[in-house]
């Protein structure tokens, strides 16, 4: 049973929901279920004094695991105080015999999100004032270029520069690079590499699991005298990543000079900690979607920084992620710059990031940054 306060919130409804395209033409309509077109699967947490509080659980391809662990969250956390944070986030995680993963750990996520974001509007703070304060005034950000086939960069880059961007992110190779192949295919990467560069712009290269060791270490050696901003080193040998594989990127690590980040696919701070120890990252990506939510966020972040390694979280999620992640960021001193899904190829032109935000400017894009939020930063609808 929750720990409970004098001034308890007691959680009255969870919600996993399903919503019909239609629903969103009125402002008013209050769904019971909530898919969110283009892949996103909002959470929303209820309690009995009338708070709100929204978060995200987005698994991609994977909605139905997520809506069925849900369920569990749902049956156990009815009437638990949404104060309770910590407690609640361990009862989920370690009061059933499995723990951790994508699937329980996402689900997780969104509770988590949804009860912070209900603490804030209790107190009537952003949440990064319930994380210690602001050590920032704005985050730095990227957007992707290229798609999964990556073609016609230069222009993709011209347009994210016009749009504020002074960072951007692209895939290094096409899929189908054999196990060891001629160097010749990796050339055309390089080439790309140098026509973002040429646009003054900073640029990291995503091995995205094309890649192995053999033919990510010649790429990775290409690239070291092209002034790249980090790689994000998924190895084929480590997909999906998990912590026995560590060392493949603790080799990557110390074979190059070039800022090695991963984390997308670790899902807890006992996931992330071999390659801390293995001083095999550079750059912590931890999905706050898929790593347990704000809280778990936060500790991986100080895990990170006791490892002189920085934050630079994962996110081509939505618009309540985003937001979980630019409250952590902002309030921690090893964040060094932050994903952003707008007009990613994974959304649409109806269903971007911006689509459900009552404000859109709370993430507008200026000189390659966006400003701490100073309030409630996202609303649906």
């Amino acid at each position: 049973m929750s720990l409970t306060t004098p001034a308890a919130s007691l959680i009255s409804k969870i919600e996993v929901c399903v919503c019909p395209d239609s629903t969103w033409s009125n402002p008013l309509t209050l769904p019971q279920f909530l898919r969110v077109p283009p892949r996103w699967l909002f959470v929303r947490v209820e309690t009995a004094d009338g708070l709100v509080g929204w978060g995200e659980s987005t698994l991609e391809g994977h909605t139905e695991a997520i809506e069925g662990a849900f369920a569990d969250l749902a049956s156990r956390f009815v009437n638990w105080d949404a104060d309770g944070i910590e407690d609640i986030w361990q009862a989920a995680y370690r009061a059933r015999f499995y723990r951790g993963g994508p699937v329980l750990m996402s689900a997780l996520s969104g509770l988590d999100i949804a009860l912070w974001d209900i603490k804030g509007k209790k107190l009537g703070v952003p949440v990064w004032q319930l994380l210690g304060g602001k050590v920032r005034d704005r985050l730095r950000v990227y957007g992707w270029i290229g798609g999964d086939n990556p073609s016609a960069v230069r222009e993709a880059a011209v347009e994210r520069k016009e749009q504020g961007f002074t960072a951007v992110k692209m895939n290094a190779t096409v899929e189908g690079v054999a196990w060891i192949d001629s160097p010749d295919v990796l050339t055309s990467t390089v080439e790309r590499v140098r026509e973002v560069r040429s646009l003054g712009m900073d640029v990291g290269v995503d091995f995205h699991g094309r890649l192995h060791k053999g033919m990510a270490r010649q790429l990775a050696a290409l690239l070291e005298k092209e002034g790249v901003l980090f790689i994000e080193g998924k190895l084929q040998t480590t997909e999906p990543l998990l912590p026995t594989f560590s060392s493949e990127f603790a080799d990557l690590a110390r074979a190059v000079s070039i800022p090695i980040a991963t984390g997308e696919r670790l899902y807890s701070k006992h996931d992330f900690r071999p390659f801390f120890e293995g001083r095999a990252l550079d750059i912590a990506q931890p999905d706050v979607s898929h790593c347990g939510g704000i809280s778990e966020l936060v500790r991986i972040a100080a895990l990170a920084e006791t490892y002189d390694v920085a934050l630079a979280p994962h996110c081509p999620l939505g618009p309540v992620v985003l937001a979980a992640c630019v409250a952590v960021g902002v309030a921690r001193l090893n964040f060094f710059i932050q994903e952003m899904s707008w007009q990613i190829h994974y959304n649409s032109q109806d269903a971007d990031l911006y689509t459900y935000l009552k404000d859109p400017t709370v993430f507008a894009v200026r000189d390659g940054y966006i400003q701490a939020p100073s309030g409630e930063h996202v609303h649906r609808r």
